[in-house]
């Protein structure tokens, strides 16, 4: 609860302390961890949702590879798995009887100790007419038998994340993948029958040149000629700093807006469909992301307003002048602080009471070793 903890702010706006009010709260909360051996499903399934009509059931959560951007492997450590008998089988029958199409979710679920068995279960005629669809699955476990299964069960495509075409980014973030893994995969994709395959990627990672950008290019140029026909779809986001990771202390690049369009020109004309997110958008997450409580009126101002990045900057500098909620020496930091600048390691972050999976020496451990 923030009214429990007071933060403290030096005359140059930076966050110096982040007290408890009094001495019987504890100086540090513990995030909690779930142990049970069953996650979470959809407990509502609308058509007004993100994922429309889809009962979602949730496979693993965390994530053994830890990328080092992370945050769905970082934050929800340790890794761990929903039991197949008593979590997922029962889950997966509770939404078939109410909708065809069934999503499963995590961050690695082909890293289920069970996936495979899941997937023998999951080919009975019984689920035939299921639409079935996975998130962003590790290329280097994708099989024949997987993507056959999913072509049965009327997916389209299979998606596989792998951030840069560059090896030397791929070591960086700690993106454990071969190209050789990544070729698999899309030629499993299309000898099991799907139509496509969907790709992620990032720009403005720390340390990235433009030769990354252009070795992504041509690993998708290399893939387009080794399984003509698939259709390659490239989604492509900036990376945003998040808490509790080892990069949280990287700010976003400003070179990142520039990449997307490089990247966007060297595919386009090659027949591989690239869809890119607003570098605006990411900007925006990234002072969601980095910054404290003394953002509260901004938000309230863009609610009112306009939320798009001309709203924000506006009810960010309104902030500023007019010192609006806050005592002069809690005033607003410059905007490139928050979101562009790359913080010292030894710089008190606003959820320093908040104490993750890992402790901090580690996160700078891992961080020290880009």
């Amino acid at each position: 609860m923030p009214i429990l903890y007071e933060p403290k702010y030096n005359s140059n706006k930076e966050l110096i302390e982040i007290e408890a009010i009094s001495s019987d709260i504890p100086k540090e909360i513990t995030k909690q961890t779930w142990k049970q051996n069953t996650l979470s499903h959809s407990t509502v399934i609308t058509p007004e949702s993100a994922w429309p009509g889809i009962h979602m059931v949730e496979v693993v959560r965390s994530c053994p590879e830890l990328c080092r951007f992370c945050l769905a492997s970082y934050l929800n450590l340790p890794f761990r798995n929903s039991s197949l008998d008593a979590g997922l089988i029962p889950a997966i029958e509770k939404g078939f009887a109410i909708t065809k199409r069934i999503g499963l979710l995590g961050a690695s679920i082909t890293q289920h100790p069970e996936f495979e068995d899941l997937l023998d279960w999951l080919n009975k005629d019984y689920f035939d007419g299921m639409r079935l669809s996975l998130s962003s699955v590790r290329a280097s476990t994708v099989n024949k038998k997987m993507t056959e299964l999913l072509a049965r069960r009327n997916a389209k495509s299979i998606t596989i994340a792998i951030e840069s075409g560059s090896k030397r980014i791929r070591e960086m973030i700690n993106k454990k993948l071969t190209e050789e893994e990544i070729y698999s995969a899309a030629r499993y994709a299309k000898e099991g029958g799907l139509s496509s395959l969907k790709l992620y990627g990032m720009v403005g990672l720390p340390t990235e040149s433009d030769e990354d950008i252009e070795a992504t290019a041509d690993l998708l140029m290399k893939i387009k000629r080794k399984t003509s026909g698939l259709r390659l779809v490239l989604g492509v986001s900036t990376f945003v700093p998040k808490a509790h990771t080892p990069f949280q202390w990287f700010g976003v690049r400003t070179e990142a807006k520039k990449r997307l369009k490089l990247l966007r020109k060297s595919l386009q004309s090659n027949a591989i469909e690239i869809r890119t997110e607003s570098y605006s958008g990411s900007i925006i997450q990234a002072l969601i992301s980095r910054g404290d409580r003394r953002l509260a009126p901004v938000i309230e101002l863009v609610r009112r307003s306009q939320n798009n990045i001309g709203g924000w900057k506006k009810a960010y500098k309104e902030v500023q002048e007019k010192n609006i909620g806050y005592k002069s020496s809690k005033q607003l930091p410059p905007w490139e602080e928050i979101v562009h600048t790359k913080w010292q390691n030894d710089r008190i972050l606003p959820w320093r009471h908040i104490q993750g999976p890992l402790i901090l020496e580690t996160l700078i451990k891992h961080q020290e070793s880009v």
